[in-house]
């Protein structure tokens, strides 16, 4: 293919103001990354309580959990972003309804809706990872702990939770890459992550293969350097005899 690349393309003014496409391109990037590290937080918190409340006896608080789950993981991640961005604003409170929809600006409202979208469909993946990791354990860790006079909370929190999050670090790790995946759900909103500002650069230069290469690099360069910090935290938290889900 007899293609002319022009990379000089990043450095051209867009016409829009001062800007340059590669500005474009970091406004895109720090947007894809305040929509991944919020809805991880959410997604692990959320993720992380599910995933403990499966593992309780209580067939009821359970059940719960399990339905959650089975709600938020089988229904696509499009359809729930619609849902959130279209049906959910209008089922609000009126005054809700109204700050939501005139006072917010439509780039916050849009970050609202795929931050909360992405952070309950992540967090139903991450309670299974969680309850797996909880269940992995050897049997006599609770039974140790009740011995020693610890509550149901002490027990999770001072012994299940901190070895069952270091066993399953591998698992965690590709929930969290395709939270920053994901995220390029946010174009279909109108919010203008790294996906959308990749579109519009190729849309207004013309310069359609430059554009979506470099998109491609970047999501690389993010991805693997997530992965090369989360395995050297895995190394750092191993537990003595315990083997990593996604290791040897």
């Amino acid at each position: 293919m007899n293609y002319n690349w022009d990379w000089s393309v990043f450095f051209k003014s867009t016409g829009v103001g001062s800007e340059t496409y590669l500005d474009w391109f970091i406004s895109g990037l720090g947007w894809t990354i305040a929509i991944a590290v919020v809805a991880w937080i959410v997604a692990l918190i959320l993720g992380s309580l599910l995933g403990v409340m499966r593992t309780l006896p209580n067939r009821f608080i359970a059940g719960i959990a399990t339905v959650y789950v089975e709600i938020f993981r089988n229904v696509p991640l499009l359809v729930q972003l619609f849902i959130w961005y279209f049906l959910v604003p209008d089922l609000l409170p009126p005054d809700l309804q109204e700050w939501y929809k005139q006072d917010l600006n439509p780039t916050t409202s849009a970050y609202l809706s795929v931050v909360v979208c992405l952070g309950l469909f992540t967090a139903a993946r991450v309670c299974e990872q969680v309850r797996t990791g909880i269940e992995a354990l050897p049997r006599g860790q609770e039974a140790a702990a009740r011995a020693m006079g610890f509550s149901m909370m002490q027990i999770y929190w001072n012994v299940l939770l901190p070895q069952a999050y270091r066993i399953i670090i591998p698992p965690l790790t590709s929930e969290f890459l395709n939270v920053f995946k994901n995220s390029s759900v946010a174009s279909l909103i109108g919010l203008m992550e790294l996906l959308a500002q990749t579109k519009q650069t190729a849309e207004f230069s013309a310069n359609l293969f430059e554009a979506f290469t470099l998109a491609t690099l970047i999501y690389f360069t993010l991805n693997m350097s997530l992965m090369l910090l989360m395995r050297l935290i895995e190394k750092k938290v191993a537990v003595p005899g315990l083997m990593s889900l996604g290791g040897k």
